[in-house]
């Protein structure tokens, strides 16, 4: 795994030992920044099952200013933690040990909102709906704020949840990528 393009560009990135995880390949990633990119004029990006956190770093990598990684996996943290050193960056990046949901309302209580959002949950326990209704809800989502998810193939997600518009789904292999955008007035 590596930062494809951007200012940390060719860096390579650890990943997590084990099945826990499947890191976004490097097709896949590049992919999806080419869908909803490639490069960014700032904003701020949340990685809600971070694993590596190689989504959130490519992302600060094309332009983005701050990112907020979140997982609950030991382990990830301490990957995440040594890759954002990488960066020569850090300050860029917040990390959180924490289940989902739990980290979703306390975003939601201090007043957080992104203008990218990526949503990749272990396969197991796709929740992406329930994830993005609270993202909603907690009005965390800017304006024409991106979400990104990364499922099973098998699970398609609806066309629209409350003011997310889905714009593209595109399926790499066992994976798909979905896109959504907020398309609420400001």
């Amino acid at each position: 795994m590596r930062v494809i393009s951007g200012n940390y560009r060719g860096r390579k990135l650890k990943s997590l030992a084990g099945d826990n995880t499947r890191p976004t390949s490097d097709k896949v990633k590049e992919s999806i920044f080419n869908m909803i990119g490639p490069y960014f004029d700032g904003g701020k990006v949340l990685d809600l099952f971070a694993g590596s956190g190689g989504l959130a770093i490519e992302a600060i990598s094309r332009g983005m200013d701050k990112a907020v990684c979140v997982d609950r996996n030991y382990q990830a943290l301490k990957v995440i933690k040594e890759n954002i050193q990488l960066t020569k960056e850090p300050e860029k990046f917040e990390v959180i040990k924490g289940e989902a949901k739990q980290v979703l309302n306390r975003l939601g209580v201090e007043g957080h909102r992104f203008d990218l959002v990526f949503l990749d949950p272990p396969y197991a326990q796709q929740s992406v709906v329930e994830d993005l209704e609270k993202l909603l809800s907690a009005d965390m989502i800017a304006p024409d704020g991106l979400i990104v998810c990364e499922t099973d193939k098998k699970f398609e997600l609806p066309e629209t949840i409350g003011t997310l518009e889905q714009t593209r789904r595109q399926v790499y292999g066992l994976a798909a990528i979905t896109i959504y955008r907020n398309e609420v007035a400001e």
